[in-house]
């Protein structure tokens, strides 16, 4: 059994991923045992795109723990994620978003944490942009007027805003988070594997609430300050419409599922 596993979803952006396993090779101990799957959805239906793609997997044999796989089609965020769930053997498994760079060994802190504190079942660390900013990656609960103020009215409203992303918390300091945005999250294997992992009824967004939640249900998902990582973060639905659709979408889905709680 490995000691970690991590799988990180691709969709055409190959030189950001490879640049976030050299930032990991680079600051993670030896020590650790680890497997990193690369999942492609990428939909190589020119020549281009198919020889981007045959260099890219070129570029990942640089990496001794590296393992390519692909869905040829687009396929959704957790779909991606959950392509490797019944091949994973590990103690902790991470699901990494393409844009984190690594600093630090932000793992080694992370499974030592979660070693010596057998009640927590997903950490979510610190993420800061690249001008070392903690980002606003923590929330409570989902509720509607929350996601309506965040989509469609994110000049107003700022009191309920910083309550909404945990703004009065202490980050020197663990504490429990309802739901920790999926661009980095570790969690047991056991536990992940037990949750099916994602539903991946959910294309993409809010499925990382989703996971959230159910973790909350049966464990604890908690912030873990003693590890740092760089999330470039480029809130994609905020700037394009389909995509944008797609969040909208993903948000009746959430609320159908688990209830409208208003506020």
């Amino acid at each position: 059994m490995k000691t970690l596993t991590l799988s990180i979803v691709v969709y055409k952006n190959y030189g950001e991923v490879v640049e976030a396993i050299e930032s990991l090779e680079k600051f993670t101990s030896d020590s650790i045992d680890k497997t990193i799957y690369i999942v492609d959805n990428t939909d190589c239906s020119t020549e281009e795109e198919f020889a981007r793609r045959e260099e890219f997997k070129t570029q990942l044999k640089q990496f001794k723990d590296v393992e390519f796989r692909t869905n040829n089609t687009n396929q959704g965020f957790g779909k991606g994620h959950n392509m490797i769930l019944d091949e994973i053997d590990s103690k902790y498994h991470a699901i990494v978003n393409p844009d984190i760079l690594f600093k630090e060994d932000a793992f080694k802190e992370i499974i030592n944490f979660m070693d010596a504190n057998s009640e927590i079942g997903m950490v979510i660390p610190r993420l800061e942009d690249e001008q070392g900013n903690l980002q606003a990656v923590y929330r409570t609960e989902l509720t509607i007027f929350d996601m309506f103020i965040r989509m469609f009215m994110k000049n107003k409203f700022k009191k309920r805003q910083a309550k909404h992303t945990m703004q009065d918390k202490d980050y020197t300091k663990v504490f429990d988070v309802p739901f920790g945005q999926g661009s980095f999250l570790v969690i047991r294997t056991n536990l992940y594997r037990k949750l099916e992992g994602f539903d991946d009824r959910f294309f993409m967004y809010l499925e990382d609430a989703d996971l959230c939640k159910r973790v909350n249900k049966v464990s604890k998902l908690v912030y873990y300050p003693g590890a740092t990582v760089i999330h470039k973060w480029e809130k994609g639905s905020h700037k394009n419409k389909k995509l944008f659709k797609i969040h909208v979408q993903s948000m009746f889905k959430y609320f159908f599922k688990w209830g409208f709680k208003l506020f």
